[in-house]
């Protein structure tokens, strides 16, 4: 028997609810191990991708381009209430407006509430640093929302797209909107980072290990994840898993790229693929043969690809000189607390180019490069104890790779 189950069936965006709930249950039945650990909760946290301000949502076809749909949102849920009794709630860390209202950045908020399920914003939401289980890969703890951590169970829902950085933004990126923000987070920035993303996303998946993962890609989105919506596709499928990386694997390969591929290959031509990461540190896999898998759809299901912004040779000179940086910082630790204990700083070719208390440098990064566009800059929140627990090695190993 396989470890893993992943189905993808087809679904016409034109369907109605009922149509699109068949469709999803079609999908998640043959997923005996999620409903057995989703029944087994007595709470169930749900990660919808859908925080965005309402009134810049793009639709395309009478659906979210870049955003779950209605529709899988109300089938994710009816299923959940059919098939368990735990107590449901959604959670997200909304980034786009910090001092908007719930209801301006959460489109799905009229469905949750026709369900009766809480929604947690993340934030207001007291935070925890939670240990990843057996140890990370890029930090031992990260930032998140109590409420999110204590679920028995969680669920990831996420559209189907690109990402200019990641190359693919699926279940396992999803969970990088429960990351908690300052004050007692830390900025995005800080884990969207060259060399360290692919890790924490990694170290993500571990933490929630979400028992079901859904990829709404009946009208999704080629190139990058947000942006100005310039490439809609229509695939008309669904696709549900019981495992994150095994369910984004199947779906990178729907999508026409190679989820066993890696930095420098397309889509992934900006850091190494979080997938192939994670299944390299024991979690899940990214090879099709391991998993059990059907497919209604025939790849690929659309014309997908990753946005390029930068050449090739100076994302080259970014990621080395960004892992040079990491271990100047580690081989400087003790005399750089002296001077910026508490503070955030961004360490470039040995020297500390900028430092403040908020890790709000409100800059590009490109700019405060200055005289050297080609060397990366190395962000670090400056704690003697390292109490968030940095994998420098990770960097050791990212100078070895030719």
């Amino acid at each position: 028997m396989m470890n893993y189950t992943v189905r993808a069936v087809h679904c016409d965006h034109r369907s109605n609810d009922e149509e699109v709930y068949q469709a999803l249950k079609r999908a998640t039945g043959p997923l005996t191990r999620a409903w057995d650990r989703l029944r087994r909760a007595r709470r169930i946290g749900i990660k919808f991708n859908q925080d965005w301000l309402i009134d810049k949502v793009i639709m395309h076809k009478g659906h979210r381009q870049q955003l779950v749909s209605d529709s899988v949102v109300r089938a994710t849920l009816r299923l959940l209430r059919e098939n368990t009794q735990a107590e449901l709630f959604a959670v997200d860390v909304g980034v786009n407006d910090p001092k908007a209202p719930t209801e301006k950045v959460t489109p799905i908020l009229p469905i949750l509430r026709e369900f009766g399920v809480d929604f947690v914003d993340g934030r207001h939401e007291p935070v925890t640093w939670a240990a990843v289980p057996g140890g990370g890969l890029m930090f031992d703890r990260y930032p998140l929302p109590r409420r999110a951590v204590e679920a028995d169970a969680f669920v990831s829902a996420q559209k189907l797209k690109n990402h200019g950085f990641m190359g693919v933004t699926l279940t396992m990126k999803n969970l990088f909107g429960l990351m908690s923000l300052q004050p007692a987070g830390r900025p995005r920035a800080y884990y969207h980072h060259l060399v360290r993303m692919p890790y924490m996303l990694a170290d993500l998946g571990r933490i929630f290990n979400p028992a079901l993962n859904i990829l709404d890609a009946m009208v999704c989105q080629a190139s990058e994840e947000w942006g100005p919506g310039d490439y809609p596709q229509v695939p008309d499928t669904l696709i549900a898993g019981d495992h994150c990386v095994a369910t984004d694997a199947c779906a990178t390969w729907l999508m026409g790229h190679d989820p066993q591929s890696d930095w420098l290959t397309p889509p992934f031509h900006r850091d190494r693929n979080a997938l192939r990461v994670a299944a390299e540190g024991g979690f899940g896999t990214v090879d099709l043969a391991q998993i059990d898998f059907e497919s209604e759809a025939q790849a690929p299901i659309g014309q997908f690809f990753a946005k390029i912004t930068d050449p090739q040779d100076i994302v080259i000179s970014w990621r080395r000189t960004t892992a040079e940086q990491g271990l100047r910082y580690r081989d400087l630790r003790h005399d750089l607390a002296r001077r910026h204990a508490g503070e955030y700083i961004l360490l470039q070719m040995g020297e500390v180019k900028w430092h403040g208390q908020t890790g709000e440098f409100w800059q590009s990064r490109r700019k405060l490069a200055g005289d050297h566009p080609e060397q990366g800059m190395f962000f670090k929140h400056v704690d003697p104890d390292e109490t968030e627990g940095e994998h420098y090695e990770v960097y050791e190993r990212t100078l070895a790779q030719k």
